[in-house]
């Protein structure tokens, strides 16, 4: 069934984005000739175009949003601009296959489609919640657009590709696509890019514990609500033997530095911005204990967190919100506060630092489901069956 498959993705550059990277492999080792478009990186990923381990990749240049709906729209407009260009550069493909967000670049699959392609979607978020999750602006004109355009997208799509069942369940219900057409493809960590190293003490600054977090810093990612958990683990119950260290970036970074230093955390918490693979296994491989502060909202209710999955890859307990894929993700990799209730996220990472044989049993379990059930190698045979049902 191998072809000529054709890749776009906006959220994120390539190798960059993990997902995108481990799909695109997957396919080039089963015969496929695979072309990725997506935008430039800053400070990686920059090469307007490389071939790269066998994966040809095209990139454009990009300015990410700033401010409200209107930047995005923006972002969105410029990127489809580009994809639509260079997608005519590299001509007729068997299958093009999207990644959303934005929902928008079913306008791409539709031309390609007049010439023969097959389109396979593959649902990275849940647009509309999304938008309630991150604006707070309820259902107004712009979310009644977003919601169209998931239609559209859904009834475009050939076969549609979702990270979990809560989202699978929506294609069904909400897109009206049919069960056998809807593939759950789980984003799973590279068990070969997660591994141990040598813990370092220097990285705790000179206290007993490290509590760590690592994830891109949006909006509606929660590293509030963890600063502000810190800071009741401080206050509340009286904990100062822990140093915490934040990695990762996004357009909520610098109010996140910000609220650490109103809530006096300055001395307690350290961001680091993105770092490179050596120096994050190094502090995962030195946390004691591992944060995911992600708040109940529309869209992370029903969303897989790569963050609980690295985590886990990194045989590190886990402290979350009660969310109902984080539950499906982790098990007992993890405890669970009642949602947004701080305090009692707090209360758990103070018990979990007080129970070593705790930490070490979670620890066992989460690695072992990331190396089974939620291993990528049970996604990869997924992905290629939705390929074969499109090709069909």
């Amino acid at each position: 069934m191998a072809g000529k498959a054709l890749i776009l993705v906006e959220n994120l550059s390539v190798p960059f984005d993990r997902r995108v990277w481990q799909e695109s492999t997957t396919l080039r080792d089963a015969g496929w000739e695979v072309h990725v478009i997506c935008p430039r990186g800053t400070r990686r990923d920059s090469e307007p175009y490389v071939e790269l381990d066998g994966v040809r990749i095209h990139r454009y240049p990009l300015r990410a949003a700033t401010g409200g709906p209107l930047g995005y729209l923006r972002e969105y407009g410029s990127a489809l601009w580009h994809t639509f260009r260079l997608a005519r550069r590299i001509g007729p493909v068997d299958v093009v296959h999207a990644c959303n967000p934005p929902d928008l670049l079913f306008l791409v699959a539709r031309m390609l489609k007049r010439r023969g392609a097959r389109f396979v979607f593959d649902q990275h978020d849940l647009v509309p919640e999304l938008y309630l999750s991150r604006f707070d602006r309820g259902e107004d004109f712009l979310y009644r657009m977003v919601c169209r355009l998931e239609r559209l997208t859904y009834r475009a799509a050939d076969v549609v590709i979702v990270t979990n069942e809560s989202y699978r369940e929506v294609a069904i219900t909400r897109g009206g696509k049919r069960p056998e057409d809807v593939f759950v493809v789980r984003s799973a960590p590279v068990i070969e890019r997660f591994h141990e190293v040598p813990a370092e003490e220097s990285i705790k600054r000179g206290k007993p514990y490290l509590l760590c977090y690592l994830g891109v810093m949006g909006p509606q990612d929660g590293v509030d609500y963890a600063l502000r958990a810190l800071a009741r683990l401080r206050d509340e119950l009286g904990r100062t033997d822990w140093h915490a260290v934040f990695v990762g970036a996004g357009d909520a970074f610098d109010d996140s530095v910000a609220l650490s230093r109103r809530l006096g955390l300055s001395d307690s918490v350290e961001f680091t911005g993105r770092i490179p693979d050596k120096d994050l296994l190094r502090h995962l491989s030195t946390a004691d204990v591992c944060l995911a502060p992600d708040p109940l909202n529309p869209l992370n209710d029903v969303s897989t967190m790569n963050k609980i999955m690295e985590y886990m890859a990194m045989a590190r307990p886990v402290v979350s919100f009660d969310l109902r894929e984080a539950r499906v993700s982790a098990g007992e990799a993890a405890v669970y506060a009642p949602a947004n209730d701080e305090s009692q996220f707090a209360k758990l990472v103070a018990r979990l630092l007080d129970d070593p044989d705790e930490r070490r049993r979670m620890g066992v379990v989460g690695q072992a489901r990331v190396r089974g059930p939620l291993s990528w190698e049970r996604s990869a045979a997924a992905l290629l069956a939705a390929y074969e049902t499109a090709c069909s």
